[in-house]
């Protein structure tokens, strides 16, 4: 039985069995947030729009670390 706050059915519908939160527990924000939009986008009604989210916080994640190298290349040159 679903409970829509604890276990929605689309977080149960993975081929795997396993639910997407025991994978992107394990990552940051960003890379968890995109796992989980991939993982779900054809267990919801518009796989389309779960791609779109994932590629959005691809795209926040990489900005992120290139700040974050950009940081650390001005610490390691002075």
């Amino acid at each position: 039985m679903s409970d829509p706050v604890n276990r929605p059915a689309h977080y149960l519908g993975h081929p795997s069995g396993i639910e997407c939160i025991e994978v992107t527990e394990h990552m940051g924000f960003c890379l968890g947030n995109a796992v989980k939009y991939i993982w779900r986008a054809d267990l919801k009604s518009d796989a389309i729009e779960d791609l779109e989210k994932a590629v959005w916080y691809l795209k926040r994640e990489i900005a992120r670390r290139r700040v974050d190298n950009w940081d650390r290349n001005q610490v390691e040159e002075q």
